[in-house]
């Protein structure tokens, strides 16, 4: 988008008397980081050239031209011989939004917010604090932090390039340490799992892209996806749930930033184990990665913001939607107390205020990695079916309903494999 910046929020941003606002500083820094232009209108300069302080008059000048300059200057028909220099200098500016000179107008100026008001521009208008709250919310990301794992910028994981951890996977890709240096310089992270302090475990690479094509046939996720590039379980931490744990923090990621599409490509020879799983959550393998001439497999995860309507049954409904789940009157639920030591196995990342005091992100044992989690209680009931609610009373300290699950499957009357919501 281009967004065209008036007199007065040039002076704070070249000013360095002033104090430049936070608001200020995150709305330039977040256009800059997502590629919209800003544009300064050559009315400007000619406030500028008004002011009668010689040096802050070059000072702005000068500085300006860091910014695009719009490069014609249409006469406005607002002005008129009688119109104030001042006003004359906001109509023009004004008036270049008008004829869709660019998509946006950011200014503190009351008197033009009025005049946008009459012109029937208002909602093309915005203040500092505006713009900047509605670039953060298209373009800043929400982390997601789950106990046993850790959010790491690439470029943090340089040193341990070197080590066995990656072997294999420059084995499968002889240019895997060129891919991963150039991916850690655009700004690329991670999801890390430590075998012990200082040595990998596991290691998730994944990134947002837009409107991209997944395979060789042309298919297309348009929008924003969620792509999770590499996926490796080090031998020395296999059996911690891992890699559930990892489709766990990108189900939560892709919920929290609204991305509806997850995918991911590999050999399946190579990796028949990954894909066993990531069919167990809904991937569906949808054709081959256009770069890899047929040996790469895609899988693709229908992630949609709002619950779909379909006639599935309640888990085939879990399965391909997840996290959304059925939850009408056809469906049972069951209410089970659990006692908070079971709970803060079962359930690490529930943040209870009791279980933060007690610090146990360090405590976390790898049973609460799961995604499928068996329990197994005294209930009496044989009545529970796949796609059911189950609640988890939370019995002794806080004693309240704190998680959901949904009956994957059932062992026998006392107890099943449960998907947490």
């Amino acid at each position: 988008m281009r967004f065209l910046l008036c007199t007065n929020i040039i002076i704070p941003l070249e000013d360095s008397s002033h104090i430049l606002e936070r608001s200020m500083a995150n709305f330039v820094r977040l256009a800059h980081a997502h590629n919209h232009q800003l544009v300064y209108h050559p009315a400007s300069e000619d406030d500028f050239l008004r002011d009668t302080n010689t040096s802050r008059r070059m000072q702005n000048l000068d500085r300006i031209k860091q910014y695009s300059r719009l490069d014609h200057r249409l006469p406005c028909p607002w002005n008129s011989a009688d119109t104030r220099p001042n006003d004359a200098a906001d109509n023009e500016i004004l008036y270049a939004l008008y004829c869709d000179a660019v998509h946006a107008l950011v200014t503190e100026d009351r008197e033009i917010h009025d005049k946008a008001k009459v012109r029937g521009l208002v909602d093309r208008v915005y203040t500092i604090q505006t713009v900047e709250d509605w670039l953060r919310r298209l373009h800043d990301t929400t982390q997601v932090l789950l106990p046993n794992i850790e959010p790491k910028p690439l470029y943090s994981l340089t040193p341990y390039l070197e080590t066995e951890f990656f072997d294999s996977l420059r084995r499968d890709y002889s240019a895997f340490d060129s891919w991963f240096r150039d991916k850690a310089r655009t700004g690329r992270s991670a999801w890390v799992s430590w075998e012990s302090p200082g040595n990998l475990g596991a290691i998730c690479i994944y990134t947002e892209q837009e409107n991209e094509t997944i395979t060789e046939d042309g298919l297309v996720l348009h929008g924003s996806a969620l792509k999770l590039c590499t996926f490796k379980v080090g031998t020395s931490v296999r059996g911690r749930k891992i890699g559930e744990l990892f489709l766990k923090a990108a189900f939560r990621y892709a919920t929290v930033n609204r991305l509806e599409n997850i995918f991911i490509h590999g050999d399946i020879g190579e990796n028949s184990l990954l894909f066993q799983m990531l069919e167990d959550f809904g991937f569906v393998h949808v054709g081959h990665d256009p770069g890899s001439e047929g040996r790469d497999a895609v899988y693709l995860k229908k992630h949609p913001v709002s619950p779909p309507v379909t006639a599935l049954a309640p888990f085939d409904y879990l399965k391909q939607f997840f996290p959304h789940y059925l939850s009408g009157q056809s469906i049972s639920k069951f209410i089970i107390p659990i006692l908070p030591r079971y709970h803060r196995i079962l359930f690490p990342d529930y943040n209870s205020p009791i279980d933060r005091q007690l610090d146990l992100f360090k405590q976390a044992t790898s049973t609460g990695n799961a995604i499928k989690l068996a329990y197994l209680c005294h209930a009496q009931t044989k009545r529970m079916n796949p796609g059911d609610l189950v609640y988890f009373y939370r019995s002794h300290d806080e004693r309240a309903i704190t998680s959901v699950v949904l009956p994957y499957s059932l062992y026998n009357h006392s107890g099943c494999l449960m998907i947490p919501t």
